[in-house]
């Protein structure tokens, strides 16, 4: 599957445009094998290495099963810092999704990661 099918597509992006507004960069979809950019704001060059940004977000299949039953609880999302904004990354199952923001808030992150994460539980399986 290279990408989700236009409703879920639709449904990801609407969510993420509800949690963040503006501030949205980029939507990109992930699985172990693949990888689709759904969305880029139409001020920013499409010169990304998606698929080197793949292969590290992908390490994040790893995290779920590394940290399960420690006493910190589940795995949930990761926030990466950069000088001019965020990279966010859900997972759930076999899905994943990285969102890229200008700078915002830290509290706004909580509120994206929770809808993105029910959105892809309700992906069928790959």
């Amino acid at each position: 599957m290279s990408q989700p099918p236009d409703s879920q597509v639709d449904e990801l992006l609407s969510a993420t445009r509800t949690a963040i507004g503006d501030e949205l960069r980029s939507l990109t979809y992930f699985t172990e094998n693949e990888v689709t950019q759904l969305y880029l704001r139409s001020d920013l060059s499409r010169t990304a290495d998606l698929v080197g940004f793949a292969e590290n977000e992908r390490q994040g299949f790893h995290s779920q099963s590394l940290y399960a039953n420690t006493q910190l609880g589940d795995y949930q999302f990761t926030v990466r810092v950069f000088e001019n904004g965020y990279l966010t990354r859900v997972i759930t199952g076999e899905h994943g999704i990285w969102v890229t923001t200008d700078s915002m808030e830290m509290d706004r992150f909580e509120e994206l990661t929770s809808a993105l994460s029910s959105i892809l539980r309700s992906f069928d399986p790959a």
